[in-house]
C-alpha cells in the first residue's frame, strides 16, 4: 500500500478572504452591494431634482433668450437646445435620445457587476446617470433642454452637463490616481 501524497496548502496572506484559496483561484465579487446601490440612487436622484427645479425656475422666471448677469462674465441666459453639447446634432434629437439612453442603461449594467470595483463608482457614476437622465426627461419631455449656464465665451450650459463633466473627471482621477499605485 502506498502512502497517500502529502497535501501541500498554498497559503498567501491576504490571498482571499479565508487566506487559505491560493490567488489563483481567489474570486472577488466586483458587483454592486445594496449600500453601494442606495449611494447611486441617492446621487442619480440628487442631480435629477437640483437640475429639472433650476430649470423650470430659469423657465419659469424669464422668457426665451432673456438673460440675467450676475458678474463677469457668468449670466444666466435661458436657452433650448434640441442637440448635444455645442449644439451639435441638433436636427437628430430621437437619435440623441435613444443614444443617451442607451448609454444610461449601459451605465447601470457596469455598475451592476463593477460597483465594488472603487469607492468613487457610486459618485461618479451617480452624477453621469443623473445628469444623463435629466436631460433625456427634457428631450421627451420638451424635445429639447434648458440650458441657462452662460460664460459668454462658452456656450450655455445647465445643471445637468456639469455633474456629466463632474462624474467623467471624478472617474479620469481615479483611475489616474489607481494607475499610479500600480
Amino acid at each position: 500500500m502506498t502512502e497517500p501524497a502529502s497535501r501541500t496548502v498554498d497559503v498567501r496572506v491576504g490571498s482571499s478572504t479565508d487566506a487559505l484559496t491560493p490567488v489563483s483561484v481567489a474570486e472577488r465579487s466586483f458587483a454592486a452591494h445594496a449600500g453601494q446601490w442606495a449611494g447611486l440612487a441617492a446621487v442619480v436622484l440628487a442631480a435629477i431634482t437640483a437640475d429639472q427645479l433650476t430649470k423650470r425656475i430659469v423657465s419659469s422666471q424669464l422668457a426665451l433668450d432673456d438673460a440675467l448677469h450676475v458678474f463677469g462674465p457668468f449670466s444666466i441666459h435661458h436657452v433650448q437646445n434640441s442637440g448635444i453639447a455645442f449644439g451639435l446634432f441638433a436636427s437628430a434629437t430621437p437619435v440623441v435620445t435613444a443614444l443617451t439612453a442607451f448609454a444610461v442603461g449601459w451605465m447601470l449594467l457596469f455598475f451592476a457587476r463593477s460597483g465594488a470595483r472603487h469607492p468613487v463608482l457610486p459618485v461618479a457614476l451617480g452624477l453621469l446617470i443623473g445628469g444623463s437622465t435629466s436631460n433625456l426627461i427634457d428631450r421627451i419631455r420638451l424635445g429639447h433642454v434648458t440650458d441657462f449656464l452662460d460664460l459668454r465665451y462658452w456656450p450655455a450650459f445647465n445643471l445637468a452637463d456639469s455633474f456629466i463633466v463632474i462624474g467623467v473627471g471624478i472617474l479620469f482621477v481615479a483611475l489616474l490616481l489607481s494607475e499610479a499605485r500600480n
